[in-house]
């Protein structure tokens, strides 16, 4: 959509300069006009209408809160009453936009509000937006656009925000336990071999005898702790540093979810989380009227996963040469036989959406299952960690201590 650089003066008399977006000069004008502004000049130009990015300062970004899950869902229910209720969709969004506690939501808001005055509609307003608003987001709010029914396209999105809250709640929960543990071992840790060890090496060295091998074990691992401990420290923050500049790129992050896929005890979780953001948001999509293909590109951006992501983009391909969604399904080697089945049901029956629901709700289970037993499952390997490292330290201070003993009581 063009753009066009306006100067003019407020009611007030004050002097104001701006880019706006509109289909043409006129609707430029007639929107001056809305915000009582006198046009001096508007002109075409290829700059964009000032975002939150220009026209707030950067350290003020800096202390604002990010967009979270529960600020999307207190949108969309909030979205949801007032569609419902019949109130104009720019005095709602504009009305949000003031409310919301959120900073950086009601920027965004805000944007989206003057976007919609320039004649454009909610999704493509809400597209502008890529990192608030998912594609999922903005298809079902297009097709709530489409089809009249805006208020049931928040109300699925609600739905579907707060199965994602809840799974993210399980997660936290399942992984809290133990890497409150590993970060407890890596602080002592730290400590023994900067601060225990030494004081035991100078002990031990000052008796002049032979010490055990696990005494030799730690006071050379302690040695070499402290004379490299910069330089180990130093290579860890350049080796996180390189892994999250080459995740962004999209080999990186190909490689970084294949791996995660493969990965003992938590693999086979990603990939049931995957697969559920897939067929849930897929079946709300055909539900909605989305196209069968529209609705699979849309769905393979929406399961957090490049990986599993180019394996449902070759099923929209195979289906584009004319195969069934079973074979295309059953080729992707994503889905085990249980759910192949229940596709085929669905396929053959026309219900496809409903079973696909289905499959979220099983996929979901065994998230569920999967994540309470987690913590049970790791537990015994930090117990045997926990365990091994105890021995050693007893071993390797205790031990000379007996020797030293036993010496001392044979004279």
């Amino acid at each position: 959509m063009p753009n066009f650089a306006y100067k003019g003066r407020t009611s007030e008399g004050q002097s104001v300069s701006d880019v706006i977006e509109a289909r043409s000069m006129d609707q430029a004008l007639d929107e001056l006009k809305r915000r009582d502004i006198l046009p001096l000049s508007v002109e075409p130009t290829r700059r964009r209408p000032k975002g939150p990015q220009q026209d707030t300062a950067q350290w003020r970004k800096l202390f604002w809160p990010n967009i979270t899950n529960d600020d999307l869902i207190l949108f969309c229910r909030q979205m949801y009453s007032l569609t419902r209720s019949g109130i104009p969709l720019m005095r709602a969004v504009n009305g949000l936009a003031d409310a919301s506690q959120n900073k950086r939501l009601c920027e965004v808001l805000r944007e989206v509000g003057r976007t919609l005055t320039s004649g454009n509609d909610l999704a493509t307003s809400m597209a502008r937006h890529p990192k608030v608003f998912n594609p999922l987001f903005i298809a079902m709010i297009t097709m709530g656009e489409t089809t009249g029914q805006l208020d049931l396209a928040f109300k699925q999105l609600i739905d579907h925000l707060e199965l994602e809250k809840s799974t993210q709640r399980q997660i936290k929960q399942a992984t809290r336990y133990p890497l409150f543990v590993v970060i407890a071992i890596t602080v002592a840790m730290v400590v023994i071999n900067f601060m225990v060890i030494p004081n035991f090496a100078s002990v031990f060295q000052r008796l002049g005898q032979d010490l055990p091998i696990f005494t030799l074990i730690l006071i050379n691992t302690s040695d070499f702790m402290i004379e490299y401990g910069l330089m180990i420290g130093a290579a860890i923050v350049a080796a996180i540093i390189a892994w999250k500049r080459y995740v962004r790129t999209p080999g990186g992050q190909y490689f970084r979810d294949r791996l995660f896929l493969r990965l003992p005890l938590v693999g086979s979780i990603f990939r049931r989380i995957a697969m559920s953001r897939f067929t849930r948001p897929f079946a709300m999509m055909l539900d909605a009227g989305v196209p069968l293909l529209q609705a699979l590109s849309i769905s393979s951006k929406t399961v957090g996963n490049v990986f599993i992501g180019q394996r449902i983009e070759g099923m929209q391909n195979g289906i584009e040469r004319g195969e069934s969604i079973l074979s295309t399904a059953s080729a992707s080697d994503m889905f085990n036989p249980l759910i192949l089945q229940m596709i085929s049901v669905g396929e053959e029956t026309g219900n496809l959406s409903d079973l696909l629901r289905d499959v979220a709700d099983f996929y979901d289970q065994e998230i569920e299952y999967e994540l309470k037993t987690l913590s049970q499952s790791i537990e015994p390997i930090l117990i045997v960690m926990m365990g091994g490292i105890v021995t050693i330290l007893a071993l390797g201070i205790f031990l000379p201590m007996w020797d030293l003993a036993a010496g001392a009581g044979g004279i």
